[in-house]
């Protein structure tokens, strides 16, 4: 039968406050199911959805906890109860080849609320099985919400996309939910040195309890050349006769243009017929097209890559972020640094877009 949602609508109008509308969500399709929520992640990601034009009020929100109350015919990997959740990659890729299905809902005043493939600032939500993640009914279900992007980006970013290493050196620029967790999967492989960038002093300080080694203020120094400093390999030098140095792995969690062009020149040089450069990895979602330095990228062969996901697939990978923070290694009760109600929405994307989140935020139901 029909379930009733309470949903956040972000209108056609831009500018517009975020509403809350009681929606009907209908019976699930075959390949559907529809979850009461425990909690949803508030991600930095979605204030360009919201700054963005649009023919059609918007339904947002892409990780979150929760428990199966419906599916339908065709979902075979969770039943009714099951504990849950919610994320925007497919949770098998490799093993699925069915285009998932997009939600629409009909709102109470006639219009059409469309979202990219999930949303889950809801009490309710549906969503096709494929964003749908199964999960042990004893595992932590508020802080647990921002595995589904959060964690995976960042963390995934370092593990998979990158595949750093015991004793490789990272700069992670930007250290808000995404930046904190990939400096934790840096911790967690045994990276050194493990360097934050930030404009913010107190930023700085907290990711050093995810494993940060070092903070560098880029409103302050020149970050490119502080991350130099701290990665000098002794008696070697690059192309230029300069003294070798960079981070074996620059990531940038921001995605704006000077960031994702200082990320190329702060990876490590290479040395010609001797070794390669490093790896610059954009994670942040970009806002700009930028210019790099191509005969930087070419003479020291750096590397420049992209992240979406932190190229992670949720059914493998999600088992291993929970047995990191049951384990201590990633801290999500520190990560989660504000919970609002479902109400306060518009509480929570002000304070995220005024840069008043230290780490991530969580709507809680």
């Amino acid at each position: 039968m029909p379930t009733t949602a309470r949903v956040a609508i972000v209108p056609q109008q831009l500018g517009g406050p975020i509403r809350i509308d009681e929606v009907t969500l209908p019976d699930p399709g075959p390949y559907q199911v529809v979850v009461k929520q425990f909690a949803s992640g508030v991600c930095h990601s979605q204030l360009h959805q919201m700054h963005r034009a649009r023919p059609n009020p918007v339904i947002l929100g892409h990780e979150s906890t929760g428990v199966v109350v419906a599916t339908g015919s065709e979902v075979k990997h969770v039943k009714e109860g099951d504990h849950v959740m919610v994320t925007w990659v497919r949770r098998d890729g490799e093993n699925t080849t069915r285009r998932p299905e997009r939600v629409t809902l009909a709102l109470p005043g006639g219009e059409t609320a469309v979202s990219e493939n999930v949303f889950t600032w809801a009490d309710k939500t549906i969503a096709d099985e494929q964003f749908v993640v199964k999960i042990d009914k004893g595992e932590r279900t508020d802080v647990t919400a921002i595995i589904g992007c959060a964690v995976m980006t960042g963390a995934g970013a370092v593990y998979y996309t990158a595949g750093v290493k015991k004793g490789e050196s990272v700069a992670v620029f930007g250290v808000g939910g995404v930046g904190l967790s990939a400096i934790a999967a840096a911790a967690v492989v045994g990276a050194h040195p493990i360097i934050a960038v930030d404009l913010d002093d107190s930023k700085l300080a907290f990711a050093k309890k995810f494993g940060a080694t070092h903070g560098i203020n880029a409103s302050e120094v020149d970050p490119v050349e502080a991350i130099r400093a701290l990665t000098l390999v002794p008696g070697e030098t690059d192309y230029m006769g300069r003294p070798l140095a960079g981070a074996d792995y620059a990531f940038d969690c921001i995605g704006v243009r000077q960031t994702m062009e200082q990320i190329l020149p702060a990876a490590r040089e290479g040395v010609i017929g001797r070794r390669t450069g490093g790896t610059a990895v954009l994670v942040g979602v970009p806002t700009t097209n930028v210019e790099l330095d191509a005969r930087n990228l070419l003479v020291s062969e750096k590397k420049y890559i992209g992240s979406i996901g932190g190229s992670c697939r949720p059914d493998r990978d999600f088992p291993m972020f929970l047995r990191w923070f049951k384990e201590g290694d990633l801290d999500l009760d520190a990560l989660v640094t504000q919970r609002y109600r479902l109400d306060q929405i518009n509480e929570a994307t002000d304070a995220l877009q005024a840069g008043k989140i230290a780490g991530r935020a969580i709507l809680e139901f």
